[in-house]
């Protein structure tokens, strides 16, 4: 597959992402990029450890800005200070060049990751049930639709003192006989 076929692999599969599985993404690129942090502390590589580092932040920041403390209550009030300390954490990757708080951070962020995961799943299984379900009612109606005779409405009854002709006649003619 090229490069630009991943991309757009990538792209449709975020369009079309629900919203838990856009959570479950945003924690897997957070992970990897710390990932991506260690290996370049290790390789002695200071820019891509600050480039993922950087990147790992900006995703931690946005999970928790988006964060709904209103309709959350305390679960959002517990992430908002998971997140508070681990954005606390991560610059010390890059100020002391040390790969230890970004383990530790990826040791938070997997469970939650995990809880996310299992939740998209959930609610892809019950999006797919509903699905079939619709599609099982709306067949069912098609049979019973096709199984009836079509609903026909009354006629009028001709004006008195005119005798119907045929279809389309106007009913207004009289016919001698």
């Amino acid at each position: 597959m090229s490069t630009n076929q991943s991309q757009q692999y990538q792209t449709q599969q975020i369009m079309t992402a629900s919203p838990a599985m856009l959570v479950f993404l945003l924690f897997d690129k957070a992970i990897n990029s710390l990932k991506e942090a260690i290996r370049a502390i290790e390789a002695g590589e200071i820019e891509a450890r600050w480039k993922a580092n950087g990147r790992a932040m900006e995703i931690v920041e946005h999970l928790r800005m988006t964060l709904n403390m209103d309709a959350g209550g305390e679960t959002a009030k517990n992430l908002d200070s998971i997140y508070g300390a681990i954005l606390l954490e991560l610059p010390k990757v890059d100020l002391k060049n040390n790969p230890e708080p970004a383990r530790q951070v990826i040791s938070i962020l997997e469970p939650l990751r995990e809880s996310w995961r299992v939740l998209a799943e959930k609610g892809e299984e019950t999006t797919r049930q509903a699905a079939e379900a619709a599609a099982q009612l709306s067949q069912a109606a098609k049979v019973k639709q096709a199984s009836s005779p079509p609903p026909t409405a009354p006629r009028p009854a001709p004006p008195q003192g005119a005798m119907q002709q045929g279809p389309g006649a106007p009913a207004s003619i009289k016919i001698s006989a």
